[in-house]
């Protein structure tokens, strides 16, 4: 099944998300400051922000706002990046470094802040991150990067494992990082909310309308669709785990993995009493990550890695399920009622990416599972870069396409580190 032949992934989000606002597709050529390629979380924050600004923007997304993974992932705004303070530092230096960690921390804060005030409906929930480990080798990377937050100034707390049991309900961990920055949502809800509300604000959203070719003319940016050209002074791509090959290489960038959810039925109150009672999110601390969290109709949602294909029900990523009755055995017999996927980016230096690979082309990709408050914010930016240009400083690094090599074999690639973090994982390494 290819992602071309599904009006919309069947998830638990699109069985309860707000109505969307119409996109429809775009029939008749346009000339505007800054045309978007993709309607996730990225293109639709930064079209935002540019109609803040009094610039003229449209998106084009190949079918929906949030169709993609922005729509379909498990809805946790986790603060941060995937390495420790001290490292992004070592390796982006001390005034770059300092910027990114303190701009990828606050990312929770600015998105619900935008959704406060846009009176976004989406769940929005400011309940805490957990970072929890259940072996001895994450658990000293969890101090590790708790140590490096706390000097500072950041006002994370590392627990014990009674005072995790107190707040997941689990005796699975033994160490746990809460950053109360963190929260979640419901992402379609969200993706919807941000379509309406740059709408709203002066920018097209339209659906239906797949890039099919990009090119310069006459100084400016050509964009063929399906039934119109769009003619634009800047462009940006926000396509991530779908990006195709529109602009030469950079497909070749990224690495489109699928992440699997499931979700029960809303939970009886004596069980779900017992089940992360505080309502933090939860990711866990390994080579192979779970997450999960309860959402506000009580609703457990697990997401990890399943298979590299669509999944349409819950038996598909049936190890999930297991777990979650390993970690509570109350759920043994609750029904779980949807099961689905999306693809996400992952970079090989698993830092998000910020490319300007021509003129007045900027390129956004690569969030490697921490998309939502990420996006969100890079979105304000983008829209500062794509306007002000090079004098615009953004809190990114911007590098130059470096396709990854063999990139053909990213199928094989991504089973065997699967399969190797698991060993690692179940052997505590």
């Amino acid at each position: 099944m290819t992602h071309e032949q599904l009006a919309l992934p069947p998830s638990l989000y699109a069985d309860t998300a707000v109505p969307p606002v119409p996109t429809p597709a775009l029939d008749v050529d346009r000339t505007v400051s800054v045309a978007i390629i993709g309607g996730g979380f990225a293109g639709l924050s930064t079209a935002l922000h540019l109609a803040g600004q009094g610039t003229e923007a449209i998106v084009l997304e190949a079918q929906q706002p949030g169709w993609g993974a922005s729509g379909n992932n498990g809805g946790q705004l986790n603060p941060g990046l995937k390495f420790d303070p001290d490292s992004i530092e070592a390796t982006f230096g001390a005034d770059l470094g300092r910027r990114m960690i303190a701009f990828a921390y606050q990312t929770p804060t600015f998105t619900l802040d935008l959704i406060h005030r846009l009176g976004i409906a989406c769940e929005a929930r400011q309940n805490g991150t957990l970072r929890a480990a259940y072996h001895e080798a994450s658990t000293a990377a969890i101090e590790t990067t708790a140590e490096q937050c706390i000097r500072r100034g950041m006002l994370v707390t590392v627990l014990d494992r009674d005072a995790v049991q107190k707040m997941t309900g689990t005796d699975r961990y033994v160490r746990a990082m809460l950053d109360r920055r963190g929260g979640d949502l419901q992402p379609l809800s969200y993706a919807r909310g941000l379509a309406r509300a740059a709408i709203s604000a002066g920018a097209a959203v339209y659906g239906q309308t797949p890039a099919t070719s990009l090119r310069r003319e006459g100084g400016r940016w050509r964009i063929d669709t399906p039934r119109a050209v769009v003619r634009a002074e800047k462009i940006l791509i926000a396509t991530n785990g779908f990006t195709d090959d529109l602009w030469p290489g950079l497909r070749r960038t990224i690495v489109p993995v699928f992440s699997s959810i499931v979700a029960t039925e809303p939970l009886p109150d004596e069980i779900v009493r017992g089940i992360m009672p505080t309502r933090s999110v939860l990711y866990e601390s390994g080579h192979i990550t779970v997450y999960y969290r309860v959402d506000a109709s009580n609703r457990l949602l697990m997401g990890g890695r399943g298979p590299m294909r669509w999944i349409r029900d819950p038996a598909a990523v049936d190890y999930l399920r297991r777990y979650a009755v390993r970690l509570w055995p109350a759920l043994r017999d609750v029904r779980w009622t949807h099961g689905w996927n999306s693809r996400l980016a992952m970079t090989a230096d698993h830092y998000p990416h910020v490319h300007e690979p021509g003129p007045g082309a900027l390129a956004y990709l690569g969030c490697n599972g921490r998309g939502v408050a990420l996006a969100t914010a890079m979105g304000q930016q983008l829209a500062e870069r794509l306007v002000g240009g090079e004098a615009a400083q953004i809190d990114m690094p911007i590098t130059t396409l470096k396709p990854i090599r063999f990139h053909a074999w990213w199928p094989v690639a991504i089973k065997s580190v699967v399969l190797y973090g698991r060993i690692r994982d179940r052997l505590g390494l």
